[in-house]
């Protein structure tokens, strides 16, 4: 009777491990695949910069420097391994093209034109999808990172070969600051 206890018990905490393991491994693979949703909607933004870059680049002649910085910081971003570096890499292209879209906004030929337009909704799009990716990322690995913590799952996750995932978090102090919005209808001069 009590070999039958033993192999029954013995039978639970295997199920136990294959289940834990399973599990780990599962999340590992949604971490991932986070990972790649991002980078999917990264390289929509890469491929899309040179456009811009070109559709404005002969009217916005005097305003080289800024062209350059786009692209300088679209090749770091695109080189980038890594959330930490990607994050940072992404932030600087993120100020860059902020600068680049207040700066047409200084040529009525450009905002008239279809393309320049099209390309900035296009970008402002992509933003948003990379935005969320981002969020589904920092979700699931934030769930992978706190299962693989928990006792007892902690003493199979070596088995798994679990590793904690880089969170996508903000470097960039120019990231976190907030906009101003003036909702106040006195204008200068009244």
């Amino acid at each position: 009777m009590s070999t039958v206890v033993l192999l029954i018990v013995l039978a639970v905490i295997v199920l136990w491990v294959i289940g834990v393991y399973n599990g780990l491994v599962s999340l590992k693979n949604q971490v991932l695949n986070a990972w790649k949703q991002i980078d999917v909607q990264l390289k929509r933004r890469h491929d899309l910069i040179p456009n811009l870059v070109n559709t404005v680049k002969g009217a916005m002649e005097f305003e080289r420097s800024t062209l350059e910085a786009v692209i300088s910081a679209r090749n770091r971003a695109v080189s980038a391994t890594g959330v930490r570096q990607t994050a940072e890499a992404e932030g600087q292209l993120t100020q860059a093209l902020g600068r680049l879209f207040a700066l047409t906004e200084a040529y009525p030929d450009l905002k008239a034109t279809g393309n320049v337009a099209a390309l900035q909704e296009e970008l402002t799009s992509t933003e948003n999808k990379i935005g969320f990716a981002r969020q589904l990322y920092n979700d699931v690995a934030t769930q992978y990172n706190t299962r693989q913590m928990q006792f007892p799952a902690n003493l199979v996750a070596g088995l798994a070969k679990a590793t904690p995932a880089e969170l996508w978090e903000i470097e960039d102090a120019g990231e976190r600051a907030l906009p101003v919005v003036d909702l106040s209808l006195n204008k200068p001069g009244s």
